[in-house]
């Protein structure tokens, strides 16, 4: 029997005829009632899309690097207001002391290169975890470049191997620079004895140091690779992506943000879409004018001239997948020239998976 024809019959053998006209009325609203309730309890629960996303502020330490360029696009195109994240934007001028307060949940997020201290944090038990590419050394894409003086280069400093006995500019010892810089010697069977390391701090100071001739030279990334070359202090020896691949840097979670595991995929989420974006413009190149937008959108975020950004751009995996296998060779590497302390392996510093759930909604 149907909810209609219950609350009639109850109507009819209880109610007499003078009373019909009130209770029907009555009756009319109860049916009503019931009726609608058992819907709209469905409608609560299985549409994901009538689940209003509660928000959140993210904060994030970063770098103004063009390999920056997908958190910028998801930034500037509201990719993460559409997942009720707001970024609070901590910007730095080098990588160690992003590690640090990453691995001391400072900031929720991360972004920048991937180096030793980072490598030490997970080694002493810290929790963090490198989630997604952020910017890889890739053959025949601009990202990281050694960078001779001018006068350097003119006296015939031009090749890897010509780096034998002259100063070497780097921000930190067990930097991603240090780290290049050691492959690079390698790959030409050389090693860092073979050259006088300048550790200065920050990529600015690099930058002062080659234009004023305090160093011979540096490994540099883009902008600032085109901007020294553009000013007219800085010669290119090669790309770094031409000799040896590279996951320069990538995106890594506090501690603490690690166990907002939701957000965590919103924020993935957010950041694999603005991922798609600047691959289809920048890497596939499939719309001019969807690559002269991403150039607006990295030189608004870089302060750099939009023909040195246009220049510059890095490749960015499609999704913002990990070069995996590359992070183990940097840890051992990083071990062998005994800057971690302890056993590490990639299992223990990377978490793919919250990646790979963004991906599947």
């Amino acid at each position: 029997m149907t909810v209609r024809q219950l609350c009639e019959n109850c109507r009819t053998k209880y109610f007499p005829d003078k009373e019909a006209a009130l209770m029907k009325k009555k009756f009319a609203a109860l049916l009503a009632l019931l009726m609608v309730l058992p819907f709209s309890g469905c409608a609560k629960s299985d549409d994901p899309k009538a689940v209003t996303k509660e928000k959140t502020e993210v904060s994030m330490a970063m770098l103004r690097l063009t390999s920056s360029a997908p958190l910028f696009i998801a930034m500037d195109k509201g990719y993460f207001e559409q997942e009720g994240i707001t970024i609070k934007a901590e910007w730095f001028d080098a990588a160690h002391p992003i590690a640090v307060a990453t691995a001391s949940s400072k900031v929720d997020v991360g972004a920048t290169g991937i180096t030793a201290s980072l490598f030490n944090m997970a080694a002493g038990n810290q929790k963090l975890a490198i989630v997604a590419d952020k910017g890889r050394e890739e053959k025949g894409f601009p990202s990281s470049a050694l960078i001779a003086n001018t006068s350097a280069y003119a006296s015939g400093v031009t090749t890897i191997e010509s780096l034998r006995g002259t100063r070497i500019g780097i921000t930190q010892i067990g930097s991603t620079f240090h780290y290049m810089l050691g492959r690079l010697l390698e790959a030409k069977g050389m090693s860092l004895t073979d050259v006088e390391l300048v550790p200065l701090g920050k990529l600015s100071a690099i930058m002062a140091a080659l234009e004023s001739k305090q160093i011979d030279a540096c490994i540099l990334n883009e902008p600032n690779v085109t901007k020294v070359q553009s000013a007219g202090f800085g010669k290119m020896i090669t790309q770094v992506g031409d000799v040896i691949p590279y996951q320069t840097s990538a995106l890594f979670f506090s501690p603490e943000f690690l166990k907002k595991e939701a957000v965590g995929v919103r924020f993935l989420r957010a950041y694999s879409k603005a991922c798609n974006y600047y691959y289809d413009a920048a890497v596939a190149k499939k719309s001019p004018e969807q690559l002269d937008e991403i150039v607006k959108i990295i030189a608004k975020y870089t302060n750099a001239p939009e023909a040195e950004v246009k220049l510059g751009l890095p490749y960015i995996d499609r999704n913002g997948r990990l070069l995996a296998s590359d992070i183990k060779t940097q840890i051992d590497w990083y071990s062998s020239h005994e800057m971690i302390k302890g056993k590490l392996s990639a299992d223990q510093v990377t978490n793919a998976v919250i990646l790979e759930n963004a991906l599947k909604n």
